[in-house]
């Protein structure tokens, strides 16, 4: 992984910063674009995971489409040649003024999360003259067996529509004409690792897409979500995701119509790998039960170990020699709060002050939830191209 030349880039450039594998991050598209064609299969690119310029450059040439959670990642997705006809809008909180910038676009279609927020867009729609094509997003109490932070899919989650409102729904599109049902939607939550999930969550689908048809709504689209995970144990051995096995097991349990479309909106699975969080070591604190290794990122660089003990392999960026000697470190930041840590009791070659250490992938969740806290600096980026 860090060559010679990578090794050299790196240490001439400001700490802390994204370095970003360009050539990993192709190889994992053409990966999916091969995969998924197999069934004809339909992929939006969740922006939510990264929002990084010349990643979504990278993406969008793909022929992705493109996943968005806000008014402004629609308007960034437009930026960057998205179609907008490839373009879903999800998310339980939508605004009036980020339903009508979709709405300007004529996107896709909503994800629409609740009752309420059906009503409010058929009034839009009625209020501008438009017509808004609809995915409802069921919630189908399926267990992800993952962090509870990132679990979406139980009854007890914020996230989509109850099952016992889905008659209401179908009330309201029927009585307003400027809506148009066109999909299901389901999501279940993040970083699954056990693909028997997605296994339960077909049989759901397939529950849900019988129990429209019998009511007369033969519906084109079945988004099933993401939520495919990474190795964050292995980086290197597992860079790139099975996604010939996870395509598999939708068309092997899908009960899908004819020209019925599968959509799958997936995010960490194709730019969590190929992103790395570089750090200098500041000083090498040894205490009388620890040694710390503090940096110079910290949580405000990559927060997801403090905000849900999320695990990142640690390593040092130089070459490895048989000789060299081991030492246990918590490796810390510089913020001021006792929970910025971004692993503790990690073995690691002696470090020395300057010495660069990867926080490895951090290509999803990473850049995109930086923050200005303490009044950090903007990030800095090397790519490898």
């Amino acid at each position: 992984m860090w060559t010679p030349s990578i090794v050299s880039a790196l240490e001439n450039a400001e700490t802390p910063l994204y370095f970003y594998d360009m050539v990993l991050l192709k190889k994992t598209l053409a990966e999916i674009i091969q995969t998924s064609k197999v069934y004809d299969f339909h992929v939006h690119y969740a922006l939510k995971a990264n929002n990084n310029t010349k990643v979504l450059q990278i993406i969008q040439e793909a022929g992705l489409g493109a996943d968005c959670v806000s008014g402004n990642e629609i308007e960034l997705a437009v930026e960057h040649g998205f179609k907008t006809n490839q373009i879903v809008f999800a998310g339980v909180g939508k605004t009036v003024k980020e339903i009508l910038t979709a709405l300007k676009h004529q996107i896709f279609c909503f994800n629409v999360e609740s009752v309420q927020e059906l009503e409010v867009i058929a009034q839009l729609c009625l209020e501008n003259e438009t017509t808004a094509r609809i995915a409802l997003r069921i919630n189908p109490n399926v267990d992800a067996h993952t962090h509870h932070y990132i679990t979406t899919g139980l009854d007890e989650n914020k996230f989509g529509i109850l099952t016992h409102e889905l008659p209401l729904c179908l009330e309201i599109i029927e009585k307003n004409s400027q809506l148009q049902l066109c999909g299901l939607h389901f999501h279940i939550g993040s970083q699954i690792t056990d693909l028997n999930v997605f296994k339960s969550l077909c049989v759901k689908v397939n529950e849900w897409n019988r129990w429209f048809i019998n009511r007369g709504h033969e519906v084109k689209v079945l988004n099933v979500g993401g939520g495919l995970g990474i190795d964050y144990d292995q980086p290197d051995a597992v860079g790139i995701p099975d996604f010939a096995v996870f395509f598999a097991i939708f068309n092997q349990f899908l009960e899908r119509k004819p020209d019925q479309q599968i959509h799958f909106e997936l995010g960490r699975s194709i730019v969590g790998q190929c992103g790395s969080l570089i750090s200098r070591v500041l000083y090498i604190k040894n205490g009388l039960k620890k040694n710390f290794a503090i940096l110079d990122a910290g949580m405000t660089e990559l927060l997801r170990p403090s905000l849900y003990q999320a695990y990142h392999k640690i390593e040092t960026v130089k070459r490895h020699l048989q000789s060299e000697s081991e030492m246990i470190y918590d490796v810390v930041g510089p913020i001021c709060e006792s929970s910025d840590c971004f692993g503790k009791e990690v073995r690691l070659a002696e470090l020395n002050r300057g010495d660069l250490i990867a926080i490895r992938s951090a290509g999803a969740y990473g850049e995109v939830m930086a923050l200005r806290y303490n009044l950090r600096a903007p990030l800095n980026f090397v790519y490898l191209e």
